[in-house]
This record gives C-alpha cells, sequence and structure tokens, in this order.
C-alpha cells in the first residue's frame, strides 16, 4: 500500500535501541499508526518473540491485517492504549511484558488524509476521530459547545493565548452557518488571531487542542503511563515518543516521580532504594538529529524518554 511507504516513524532506531529488544521477549506497540516500529520489532524478534499491537484507527486495522497477516508473533487489536493493561491481562502477560512503546500524537497518514479531518492545510470534513466510527466529531462539538468550553480546550489542550477571542469568534459564526469543514475552521480562527507567530499557522494551536480534546488523548495518556508499572516485568523498559509539551511534561513527571518513589520527609535519614521506587531513568530525553529532519521535518519536536522497570 502506497501509505505504508510513505510513513515515516520517527526516532525508529532510537526507539528499537532503547526498548533493548530481547528475540523472545514480548512487547507491546501503544500506537501502530501505519507499523514503522511495529515492523522494526518484529524483526529484532525470534520464533518465540511477541508483539501486541494497538490502535483505535480501523485504517491502522486494516494496515495491520495486510502487512503482517500471517505473522504468528504478531497479534492487533482496535482499541485505546489506555485499555492496554486490560489486554496484556487477557493474554496472561501481566508482569511478563519486556517492553512498551508509546508513539503519541496523530500520524503522517492521518494528517496527510483531507478525510479524516486533521489538517488545517487540507480542506475536508471536520472530524478529528481517531476512530471515526465512535464518538463526537470536532464539528458536531463545536456545533453545541458553550463558549467557555471552547475557550477552555483552546487553552488548556493548545496552550492558545487567544483562547477567549477565537472561541467568541466560533460561536458567533456557527450562527450564521455550520462549521462543517477544516478550510471553515481554520479561516475562522486565523480571523480572530491578532498575533500570528513567525512560521506557525495561526490554527496550529487551535486544531491541535480540539484534536486532543475530541479524542481524550492526555486523559488516555495518563491512565495507560499509571498502568505501565504493573505490566512491565523487571528489567522491561518504557519508551514514550512525545510531539508537545503537554505530552511531554505528563511523561516526564510520571517517569521522575516513579523513579523517585515514596514521599517521605525531606529530613527523614532514608537511602533512595528505601523509597520502593518502580522505575529506573535511562539517558536523558532524546531528540531527532539533523538526518533524520532533512527526511522528516514532522520529527522536529518529537522528545523521547525512557525508563526501565526496577525489581
Amino acid at each position: 500500500m502506497r501509505e505504508q511507504t510513505e510513513h515515516q516513524p520517527v526516532l525508529l532506531d532510537e526507539a528499537l535501541a532503547a526498548l533493548n529488544v530481547n528475540p523472545a521477549g514480548r512487547y507491546v506497540d501503544g500506537t501502530f499508526g501505519r507499523g514503522g516500529h511495529s515492523a522494526a520489532i518484529l524483526n529484532a524478534l525470534g520464533e518465540e518473540g511477541r508483539l501486541l499491537a494497538l490502535d483505535k484507527d480501523p485504517a491502522a486495522i486494516e494496515v495491520a491485517n495486510q502487512r503482517f497477516a500471517g505473522d504468528p508473533r504478531f497479534l492487533i487489536r482496535q482499541d485505546s492504549f489506555a485499555m492496554m493493561n486490560a489486554q496484556v491481562e487477557a493474554l496472561g502477560w501481566t508482569h511478563q511484558v519486556d517492553g512498551i512503546l508509546l508513539d503519541l500524537g496523530v500520524s503522517s497518514p492521518q494528517l496527510d488524509d483531507a478525510r479524516r479531518g486533521f489538517s488545517f492545510q487540507k480542506d475536508g470534513p471536520l472530524d478529528m476521530r481517531m476512530n471515526p466510527q465512535q464518538g463526537q466529531s470536532a464539528a458536531e462539538w463545536l456545533a453545541e459547545a458553550r463558549e467557555q468550553d471552547i475557550a477552555t480546550v483552546l487553552k488548556e489542550y493548545g496552550e492558545e493565548r487567544f483562547a477567549k477571542r477565537i472561541a467568541r469568534a466560533i460561536v458567533q459564526a456557527r450562527k450564521e452557518k455550520a462549521i462543517t469543514t477544516t478550510k471553515q475552521l481554520s479561516e475562522i480562527v486565523a480571523a480572530a488571531n491578532p498575533a500570528w507567530e513567525k512560521g506557525k499557522d495561526p490554527a496550529t494551536r487551535s486544531f491541535q487542542a480540539i484534536r486532543i480534546y475530541i479524542n481524550r488523548e492526555l486523559d488516555d495518556l495518563d491512565e495507560v503511563l499509571q498502568q505501565t508499572v504493573e505490566m512491565l516485568k523487571p528489567g522491561g523498559r518504557l519508551v514514550v515518543i512525545s510531539f508537545h509539551s503537554l505530552e511531554d511534561r505528563r511523561v516526564k513527571r510520571f517517569m521522575r516521580d516513579a523513579a523517585r518513589g515514596d514521599d517521605f520527609p525531606p529530613d527523614l535519614p532514608v537511602m533512595q532504594a528505601q523509597l520502593n521506587p518502580d522505575l529506573r531513568l535511562i539517558g536523558k530525553a532524546v531528540r531527532a538529529g539533523e538526518a533524520e529532519l532533512e527526511q522528516n521535518p514532522r520529527a522536529r519536536s518529537a522528545v523521547m524518554r525512557v525508563a526501565e522497570r526496577l525489581a
């Protein structure tokens, strides 16, 4: 399929090295996308190794079924990674997973397909759902949401400083005509934004915010991070690739807290091991190198963090 060759998985070599793949191990790719990371993990696995992949997107499930059909080491489930623990438990893998990979955000094929409604650069239906078969579309939400609720989403999930102005403009515009396309929304946002950032489309933050809200991306991330410790075996690795500060802050805080362990009064004389830490931080945050950025400019905002499960 053409879209498979066009999709470039971000930090592929770095993620594979961070997972430290055991050929007979059990791994979970929580965000299959178009299978770039999954393919690399499978290439490193032996006959006894297993890989469970999850994705909300039915298009991703179709790709997985075609690309890896007949490979007994590979299992695919259409589900949010917030349900990872349940899927792992159903396989009997609890406390036995050697590595978990989360490549967050929206995939290139989703952005490039105007029919999905993720991109302000392509005119299409204002949908934005990772799974178009479930939940409320962006157009449906914007048609009925209160102005204050829209402003809150833009502010919290897009860090948009003109959130109130943009929310007001959306509510005014929908009184005249239903907002059903990405072009309509991007034009409304651009007109309401009084200070365009150099090199950034004025709709960038608003589209990000609405997409995150519609898909519960940060809620799902918080849920899966809390599950990872129980799933991983001692020495198992958690590898997370984030694409904006809202995601990365959550990942960084979770890993830091899990590596620090229990809270004790600062003047209490206890050793670090006595604080019962669950994870050990592996290295520093990793970003894409110049060679990758030349091939894939979308990797410029990617940040990878790695932690290892302690005994």
